[in-house]
């Protein structure tokens, strides 16, 4: 049987929309990706940096990216332009003291109200490509720069976290390059977000400069003797898209979350089958995200962007923009955890311009954010809620008992095996409104559960201290030294890495070899 939907991109591909028994909106963004990969090779072989100006560069991957917009979403596409357009208009004429402010309200707002459109007026619940996406990367970048740009031309150095100061834009883009930066074809359909600095330094052939700082302070560029090919990592994320493909294909559909509230299983299922099949079926869910978001990354690879330095084996890591690490977030042992691993460009698209600039109650903000972000779905405000709950009880449990597991061995793989399942059943239990997205059905899984877990997390936050102990604070902080070392070491690829003495560079050198430094704007 022929699947017919309607569409407002192209209708070119319908036979093969037809054949695959697959949405044309669905069929239209993998080749419109799969053709974006192919375009990246040639980009990155024939529009190379030493072979063609930044401004080629800047024009070519702004055209093909709304080529590719207007083949999945015919007029719509316009919509890109409609928002990117107003909010230079306002970074221009507001000025840099507030322009962050009005671009992040007027962003968000257009990407709430066309949200409003497509949900209520014209496919309430399908799981089509739809225009909105692509505008949710965009409005990470838009709110992105203008908080970038108000802290690199209005605020003072001092002022600024070491991550801000290495992200801060000291001059203002120009149409073109702001254009490109949220148009490109390498990410205008699935992203990922990345920094606008990360991004012109791709552009403008910078990715592969060594800056180190002499012991006089002055900085000297050193170029790589060979640049790194980024053949090796995008195969290997093909592959892991196509296993993805195939579990989504084939598994996925055999484990509906919908089956949670039907009727018979609730009825005749035991706990332990309940439980079982939540997380099973949840985790079923994940191989489609696994596809798109990785399939992503490959393409901004393919080009070229995306290098972030060597590990301390002297291999090449090419996941500067990746969004998501698979082993992770299967084998996570706490929610904070599994967030840090899932969605990564837009966790730290939260944490920068909303967390680290709340004046109170930075996660609940933090939370609503993502929650009007994502869209207008009630299961969405559900599941964020509820994950607000879960990670607040989350980090309140870990601080008052996980230093009693550290040691010996055996009793820490006991608290990791515990823990890696209690952070199973949490996250399954707080997503499973963020696919059914309706609110009746959603109340009824949780009324299914009779909400222990709401009332599990809201209890630990109540009842238990939520300072930590001291002895806990001392074992957690040896706990997380390395994550520590790890988080500085990515903000530092992240544009603001400077070495303070000559002993400081080799030393680090001998660890890891460093994307670049900073780079002026």
């Amino acid at each position: 049987m022929a699947t017919t939907t309607s569409t407002t991109g192209s209708t070119l591909l319908q036979p093969l929309s037809n054949a695959v028994q697959l949405p044309i909106d669905q069929v239209n963004f993998v080749v419109c990706q799969l053709f974006a990969l192919l375009a990246a090779v040639w980009f990155r072989i024939y529009l190379h940096s030493s072979k063609t100006s930044s401004f080629i560069r800047h024009v070519v991957a702004t055209l093909l990216g709304l080529y590719l917009s207007l083949f999945c979403f015919g007029w719509y596409a316009l919509h890109f332009l409609v928002q990117s357009g107003i909010s230079y208009y306002i970074m221009i004429i507001i000025g840099v003291e507030n322009m962050h402010k009005y671009c992040f309200v007027f962003a968000l707002g257009y990407l709430t109200v066309c949200q409003i459109t497509r949900v209520y007026i014209f496919d309430y619940g399908q799981y089509s490509a739809d225009f909105s996406g692509p505008m949710m990367i965009i409005t990470q970048k838009i709110t992105s720069l203008a908080y970038e740009i108000h802290d690199g031309m209005f605020r003072k150095e001092e002022e600024l976290t070491p991550s801000q100061r290495g992200l801060a834009v000291r001059r203002m883009p120009s149409l073109l390059e702001y254009l490109s930066y949220n148009c490109n074809f390498m990410g205008i359909l699935a992203g990922p977000l990345c920094s606008y600095k990360d991004y012109i330094t791709f552009i403008e052939g910078r990715s592969y400069q060594l800056t180190q700082s002499e012991a006089n302070g002055k900085e000297e560029i050193q170029y790589e003797k060979t640049e790194p090919s980024p053949n090796v990592a995008v195969l290997q994320k093909l592959l892991i898209c196509g296993l993805s493909l195939l579990f989504h294909l084939t598994i996925s559909k055999s484990l509906p979350v919908e089956y949670n509230i039907d009727d018979h299983f609730q009825a005749t299922a035991s706990l332990p089958t309940k439980v079982i099949y939540l997380y099973v079926s949840l985790m079923a869910a994940r191989p489609k995200y696994y596809f798109a978001w990785t399939l992503a990354d490959a393409i901004n690879n393919a080009a070229g962007f995306g290098f972030k330095g060597y590990d301390k084996n002297g291999q090449e890591c090419w996941d500067l923009i990746s969004n998501l690490r698979i082993r992770q977030i299967e084998f996570s042992t706490s929610f904070k955890m599994f967030l840090d691993n899932w969605n990564i460009q837009t966790a730290l698209w939260l944490k920068r311009v909303c967390y680290e600039r709340a004046s109170f109650s930075p996660t609940i903000q933090t939370f609503i954010l993502s929650a009007i972000w994502h869209g207008v779905y009630p299961g969405y405000y559900l599941t964020f809620l509820t994950g607000m709950v879960m990670t607040l009880a989350a980090r309140t449990m870990r601080n008052n008992i996980r230093h009693y597991f550290i040691e010996p061995p055996e009793v820490k793989l006991f608290y990791d095996v515990i823990t890696w399942m209690a952070t199973q059943i949490a996250i399954s239990y707080t997503v499973v409104p963020f696919v059914l997205l309706s609110i009746k059905p959603s109340i009824l899984f949780f009324s299914s559960w009779y909400y222990c877990l709401h009332i599990a997390g809201i209890l630990v936050v109540i009842l238990l201290p939520g300072k930590k102990t001291i002895r806990g604070k001392k074992i957690q902080q040896e706990d997380h030294l390395s994550q520590s070392k790890k988080v500085e070491e990515e903000q530092s690829l992240l544009g603001q890495n400077s070495y303070l003495a000559t002993n400081n560079v080799r030393s680090q050198q001998k660890k890891v070899t460093p994307r670049y430094s900073t780079l002026k704007q």
